[in-house]
């Protein structure tokens, strides 16, 4: 049965895989390589921050957060040259390492509450990640690079309502801000993986940016969903204890 299974399903990715390889040209395809390997050096980089947080071996506390400002608007402003390309990788997974380090407080937290609960945040990321790139690159080109304004119109909203629920304070409130704010970086993936084929096409080869564009949108949302699952559980735990 197991075996039969995993028959199917490698002959789903061959076929997937066959398909893509069909719609997209050689140098299309090894760009995405490259940004996708990028990424997952990034990815990396973020949870070595994680870990050496949570375990206190390195605690770069609010410089982390300083740091990861700089860097991101460092990458953005010192534009590929054709030489660079090594200091922007190091810029890049550098900007890893110290989100991990500012993710470290929130998932240790979460850890201590239910470890699980990071697993099944981390796989939900993953799947959904994986899921909407594989959409992206199926649909017909440029299909969806018409939603980038209204996306940016949504978080502007949310950015107001967050300012004005700072001072409510109210969870409902909150709890929409996340889920919306989950669309919205489900949206932005398909958005980003369609935009940086066009900008291939195009002659825009900038791996490092295409890969950091990307890796914003999976952390973005795995924080996200990581916050979700928090608050569900402190609800349900609260409603154990009232019960009791």
């Amino acid at each position: 049965m197991a075996a039969a299974l995993a028959r199917q399903i490698s002959d789903c990715l061959r076929t997937c895989i066959d398909g893509l390889n069909d719609r997209y040209e050689p140098p299309v395809r090894h760009h995405l390589s490259k940004v996708y390997m990028i990424m997952g050096g990034a990815t990396a980089a973020t949870a070595a921050g994680a870990v050496l947080q949570m375990d206190g071996f390195v605690d770069f506390g609010m410089l982390a957060a300083v740091l990861t400002l700089l860097l991101a608007a460092t990458l953005h402003f010192y534009k590929d040259v054709g030489n660079n390309y090594r200091i922007r990788l190091g810029i890049l997974h550098a900007f890893g390492f110290f989100s991990g380090q500012t993710l470290g407080p929130l998932l240790g937290y979460v850890a201590s509450a239910d470890a699980v609960l990071i697993v099944s945040a981390l796989l939900g990321t993953v799947v959904t990640f994986l899921t909407l790139s594989l959409i992206a690159l199926w649909s017909e080109q440029g299909k969806y690079l018409f939603i980038g304004g209204s996306l940016v119109s949504v978080i502007n909203t949310m950015v107001v309502l967050g300012l004005v629920n700072m001072v409510f304070n109210s969870f409902a409130v909150q709890m929409i801000q996340l889920l919306v704010g989950v669309l919205v970086v489900a949206a932005f993936v398909v958005y980003d993986t369609q935009d940086i084929v066009l900008k291939c096409r195009s002659g825009d080869h900038d791996a490092v940016q295409h890969a950091m564009d990307l890796f914003f949108d999976i952390l973005s949302m795995f924080r996200r969903v990581v916050l979700i699952l928090k608050h569900r559980h402190e609800r349900a735990h609260k409603q154990r204890r009232k019960w009791r």
